[in-house]
């Protein structure tokens, strides 16, 4: 016997939740990937505070917020530590610090203002208030048991207080000739008494306090667009409370950062940049060193060429992230030893340490690859060795279900042949030997880089890529950070060139590897990333069939006035200023040079343009001008989205959506060749669109259903692979006859479901079992309990009383309302397939939510036009009258 339909697996309970495509990735599940992230021990060891962002409830806050959470390490689980989220709400609660006798919690929040200072018990209770500091509070540390450093500032000029009355909204871009200073306070949270700490006249940029309260050494900024900008420098200052006595410090070295006290409080920890041209802040590599509070900094010798990340000093040593290519390496350096690297068995060269215990044995760390979502581990920490890894919290348990892409670290020769490396994302279901499409995704920076770790976000997004056919390459050109001093000082003064050679290596190499097609290939990126991706068209005009460049420069003329860092960056890359003397001219030659826009006219690429309104780091108009030339030139299609109120990165969660959504559109037409499928004048929820759905089921002329060997049979669909099938409609009046002749069907009514006894719904199974030769039978328990769920979910919105009301009928509304359905000579039935579908794993199912409801093996489910649909619950009417069949088809064993 031919039959139309399939016939799939038996196990389908969970499905029928409705979760969407099994195991495809969607813009969602990249924008809310959740991460554990501001770990910090209890100073007794025995707890761990953190954080975890999440969508604000209220969607009109449009927003991401962060919640506190606290694990207890003594109180095991089965998936676990013993966790309970402390925060909720749609303000962000963050910089939490526990007291240092471990029994409470100190933090700040976006909640009222975000003036205030909030405490809380760890055993339990709402937060309360401790003081409101009108001048704004951030940056909380200890300074002792019982008082808190935080930044500050003296509050509003009478000239501020002036203009505000006046409701004067000028705005004050720059003044170089007086600015606001942020100081540090010190706040006594028993005695709620407030002392400053620092007089500094320019605002304080970043601070660290000894733990025993007698030192604090801080950052006062040199210009108001530090730490980002090269001129004037920053001045860095220690500070000894007890005697009030002041020293500059750190003298001669580039951009000091993470200053850090050993636990005794002797000296600090801190890094400092190499590079050649240190009077630009130029990118270069990380070095460690050690600053005696009574002497002078000495580098601590890392026996590491290519340089140190970021560092954690633990006790009275320093745990250091060594740059090692596409991946960092650990390694612990004891004061006054050698240093070692840490042991990690299989997770080398993965992991992220987040935190380390007062007494330095334990750790919380991260463990990722590039195709492995991010674990969390609380582990035994000895120096030299990380042990006893147990996990502390599971998060995107959903995530973990879904297919992810294969990757792997690749290198090939690029500049002068030079060894680069990258981060490659197979296509799913690839086949050797096949050739694909393949999306460049480009770090930004130029001195960043992509490791091997989980990187997914509204500006990369690989897995959903991958999922659509291609391979993703994330290069490591020259320029990137983690590979040596040379290499990262390989552009200055050659911008675009080394990076240019080894990107199109890069892709040559998977070209000749058989496994990327040369007519398939785009490129994404954003900031330094957008940059490379409009070069790449211009250079290659005819190799790129999509470029989707998101914050990037075109005019790096202009971009030296309006970039918040245009000093610091364009002097560093381009060897001067824009007016300064070079080749006998009386203007840097390489800022037209090398400013894509006056060579537009060669781009042959479909662009879509993204920027943030506020963007200061690659201002706004960089699109405006380069939309324009496109525009002008008309030799490719352009669109250009403005993201309002956003600064360089996309903030709101609409603004990431929207982002996203629009490139992947963008990336299907013109590097996949796909036909774009929304219509701009086309609702989805619209009749049309019910109309055009229902055009797309099977008939035998006006008839619904299927025509086997002369006998209409229902149209079965199945949920995926290895799981049954079921009817698409309910058993119609004609599908019925089909089997018993006899059956009365009035005219116009053939269409209608069939109202059966479960005696006659029975014996149909029968038949349709011993005529398909396949079990076909009632929905089980678990199948129909999903199935109400999907009818409950969507009953008030199909042929249910509640429809026939016209209003938001009540509980005790029904009686009244059904005498007049007494009344009616007509049935209140409809058609199968009157109302919109519901979605059952993707798959368009009618009529689950009304018409009639519908026999299960136990019982039955859904409603029928004349029930009412309960809000208050979910569970099916008790007594219905008006019951039907939908048919369920076990799959080929």
């Amino acid at each position: 016997m031919a039959l139309v339909f399939l016939f799939l697996g038996t196990c389908w309970g969970s499905p029928l939740l409705g979760q969407g495509e099994k195991g495809k990735w969607t813009v969602d599940d990249v924008i809310h990937t959740e991460y554990m992230s501001n770990v910090e021990f209890s100073p007794d060891g025995t707890m761990v505070l953190w954080s975890k962002s999440r969508a604000a409830e209220d969607k009109k806050k449009d927003k991401f917020v962060r919640d506190l959470y606290l694990t207890r390490l003594r109180d095991r689980t089965k998936d676990g530590f013993r966790t309970v989220r402390l925060t909720t709400g749609d303000d962000s609660d963050h910089t939490a610090l526990f007291s240092r006798d471990s029994e409470d919690i100190y933090f700040l929040s976006g909640r009222d203002g975000g003036k205030k200072l909030w405490k809380m018990s760890v055993f339990g209770g709402e937060p309360q208030e401790v003081h409101e500091f009108k001048n704004g509070i951030s940056n909380l540390e200890w300074l002792n048991d019982s008082t808190l450093v935080y930044v500050s500032n003296e509050g509003k000029t009478l000239q501020e207080q002036e203009l505000e009355e006046k409701k004067d909204d000028v705005v004050v871009v720059e003044d170089t000739s007086s600015w606001k200073a942020d100081r540090l306070y010190a706040f006594n949270v028993k005695e709620k008494h407030i002392r400053r700490l620092t007089d500094n006249e320019k605002p304080v940029q970043g601070y660290a306090v000894s733990r025993d309260g007698k030192y604090l050494a801080y950052v006062e900024a040199g210009s108001p667009h530090q730490p980002s900008d090269a001129q004037p420098k920053s001045k860095y200052y220690l500070k000894n409370l007890e005697t009030g006595s002041v020293k500059q410090i750190l003298q001669g070295l580039q951009t000091p950062r993470e200053l850090a006290f050993t636990q005794d409080g002797k000296g600090m920890y801190f890094t400092a940049q190499l590079s050649s041209d240190p009077e630009w802040d130029g990118a270069g590599i990380g070095q460690l060193y050690y600053l005696p509070v009574d002497g002078e900094p000495r580098k601590v010798e890392l026996n590491w060429e290519n340089g140190v990340g970021g560092i954690t000093v633990v006790g009275n040593d320093v745990v250091a992230d060594l740059a090692n290519r596409a991946t960092m390496r650990e390694a612990f350096y004891p004061r006054g030893g050698r240093g070692k690297e840490i042991a990690l068995d299989s997770l080398k060269d993965h992991v992220s340490f987040l935190a380390f215990s007062e007494d330095g044995k334990q750790t919380v760390l991260r463990y990722s690859t590039a195709s492995k979502l991010p674990r969390y581990y609380l582990a035994d920490f000895s120096g030299t060795a990380v042990t006893n890894l147990r996990e502390i919290v599971t998060l995107n348990e959903k995530l973990r279900k879904k297919d992810i892409a294969r990757s792997e670290v690749i290198e090939w020769k690029g500049y002068q042949g030079e060894m680069v490396s990258g981060i490659l994302y197979y296509p799913a279901d690839y086949t050797p030997g096949r050739r694909y499409p393949l999306m460049l995704s480009i770090h930004g920076g130029p001195s960043s880089m992509d490791l091997d770790q989980w990187s997914e976000r509204w500006s990369t997004y690989p897995q959903i890529l991958s999922q659509r056919g291609a391979f993703v390459l994330k290069p490591n050109y020259h320029g990137s950070a983690n590979h040596g001093l040379a290499y990262v000082e390989s552009i200055k003064r050659n911008y675009y060139e080394p990076e240019m050679e080894d990107i199109t290596a890069g892709i040559d190499r998977l070209i000749a590897e058989g496994k990327v097609h040369p007519d398939s290939i785009g490129s994404m990126g954003w900031s330094n990333g957008a940059i490379l991706t409009t070069m790449l068209t211009v250079r290659y005009p005819e190799r790129f069939k999509v470029a989707c460049p998101g914050a990037g420069d075109v005019n790096w003329t202009s971009d030296f006035g309006t970039c918040s860092f245009g000093v610091s960056f364009d002097q560093s890359y381009f060897g001067g200023a824009p007016w300064d003397d070079t080749n006998g001219k009386n203007y840097n030659e390489a800022y037209l040079v090398k400013s894509p826009l006056f060579d537009l006219e060669k781009v042959r690429t479909p662009t879509i343009i993204f920027h943030g309104s506020e963007d200061r780091a690659v201002p706004r108009d960089q699109g405006w001008e380069y939309y324009r030339a496109l525009q002008q030139i008309a030799q490719a299609p352009v669109r250009f989205l403005w993201f309002p109120g956003q600064p360089h990165g996309l903030q709101k969660i609409t603004h990431q959506k929207r982002k996203m959504e629009e490139e992947l559109a963008w990336i299907d037409t013109y590097l996949f060749g796909k036909e774009r499928k929304d219509n701009p004048a086309f609702k989805e929820d619209s009749p049309l669109a019910q109309l055009l759905t229902k055009d797309t089921v099977a008939r035998h002329g006006s008839l619904f259903g299927v025509m086997t060997d002369g006998v209409l049979l229902p149209e079965m669909v199945s949920l995926g692979k290895d799981t049954i099938s079921i009817a698409r409609f309910e058993l119609t009046n004609a599908q019925y006859a089909a089997y018993k002749p006899n059956h009365s069907v009035p005219e116009g009514s053939e269409n209608d479901p069939v109202d059966l006894s479960r005696e006659e719904a029975r014996t149909y199974l029968d038949w349709l079992t011993d005529r398909l030769s396949r079990p076909a039978r009632f929905p089980s328990t678990k199948e129909a309990d999903a199935l109400q769920k999907k009818a409950h979910d969507s009953g008030a919105k199909e042929n249910t009383l509640n429809y026939w009301a016209g209003y938001a009928i009540t509980r005790d509304e029904v009686a009244d309302l059904r005498k007049k359905v007494d009344e009616l000579t007509t049935t209140l039935v409809k058609p199968v397939g009157s109302f919109a579908p519901v979605k059952v794993n993707g798959r368009m199912i009618y009529d689950l939510g009304g018409n009639l409801a519908e026999y299960a093996e136990q019982g039955h489910y859904g409603y029928s036009a004349y029930d009412f649909v309960d809000p208050a619950t979910t569970e099916a009417p008790a007594e219905t009258e008006h019951l039907g069949l939908r048919v369920v088809v076990e799959a080929v064993k």
